[in-house]
């Protein structure tokens, strides 16, 4: 039986950790022995990988491309024994990434011919019902919002990354269960951390986060209690690339959720910490992703956490 079915928009990531602290423009060059190819890259696609790596049985719509690029990328993904419900492309997305004191800029490459604005309106159409567990990053919006709708007339757990604004986020969050959105959507719909909790209990959310990197996560649990769980004091010479710990995050959350349904949601996301922890500290979201629930549990317990905040108004 499978267990976690999700939608998501697919990069190969090439990372290029600099020496220098400046970007090269112009006619200028740079060299770098401190860099990686991951052909797992992307909000819900890295997610996923992340449980599937862990033994979780998942299943992924998104896009295959007909490039060497795409082929290696969709061979990367099956052989964590993923199965891939394709959307055909010919040119498959690129990131490039420079991570630098623990931020990261990103390039995105893609066609925009070929861009997810097009529709996906042949997707297949599957039975949800031996799912537990659905994950999306709201990318290739039809099929996100009608298998979110599918899954939740199913009483099947449903999972927003809300990494930014679509057109689609106001609603499908009539469909989700539990919303973790970046910071970056705050800032996008002009709200506080603390309204933007307000908001996603209006849409119906049972539990929703903000997350705010080394700030920690402002949330609200199944109760409705809203709450700071700050972020492990990881030292700035240890952490490597920030690049992929926020769809970790996610990741660990729905690792955790479907070993251990019974447990409560602040277990699941002290998880969740531990697995954006564990992240920092490789290049690239393919090499970090781990093989054992030991290693991601290791992880969240070598630091020390920051003190707890209040959430601002």
């Amino acid at each position: 039986m499978r267990q976690l079915l999700s939608v998501g928009y697919g990069y190969v990531d090439i990372i290029a950790k600099l020496r220098e602290s400046h970007v090269p423009t112009g006619d200028e060059k740079t060299v770098t022995n401190d860099y990686a190819v991951s052909y797992i890259g992307g909000n819900a696609v890295t997610a996923t990988a992340f449980a599937a790596g862990l033994g979780i049985r998942s299943d992924l719509f998104c896009q295959v491309g007909t490039d060497r690029t795409g082929k290696t990328a969709h061979e990367a993904l099956t052989d964590l024994g993923i199965t891939i419900f394709p959307r055909t492309v010919h040119k498959f997305p690129v990131s490039i990434v420079i991570p630098q004191n623990g931020k990261r800029s990103i390039t995105r490459c893609r066609d925009e011919k070929e861009d997810e604005s097009e529709g996906w309106l042949d997707f297949p159409h599957i039975d949800v019902s031996g799912y537990m567990a659905f994950h999306t990053d709201g990318h290739h919006g039809e099929v996100a919002l009608y298998y979110a709708q599918m899954c939740r007339k199913s009483r099947i757990l449903t999972s927003l990354d809300g990494g930014g604004l679509r057109s689609n986020t106001d609603e499908l969050l009539k469909f989700i269960d539990v919303a973790v959105v970046a910071e970056r959507l705050c800032e996008q719909m002009e709200l506080s951390p603390r309204a933007m909790l307000l908001y996603l209990q209006s849409k119906g959310c049972r539990v929703g986060a903000v997350t705010l990197g080394e700030r920690g996560v402002f949330w609200y649990d199944e109760g409705g209690r809203m709450q700071h769980m700050p972020a492990l004091k990881v030292p700035s010479n240890e952490i490597v690339d920030a690049n992929g710990a926020g769809d970790f995050f996610h990741g660990g959350y729905l690792v955790s959720y479907l070993r251990h349904k019974h447990l409560r949601w602040a277990e699941h996301f002290q998880f969740a910490r531990a697995a954006s922890t564990y992240k920092l500290r490789y290049l690239g979201n393919e090499e970090a992703l781990p093989r054992s629930i030991s290693q991601i549990e290791k992880a969240g317990q070598m630091y020390p956490s920051y003190p707890r905040e209040p959430i601002p108004a």
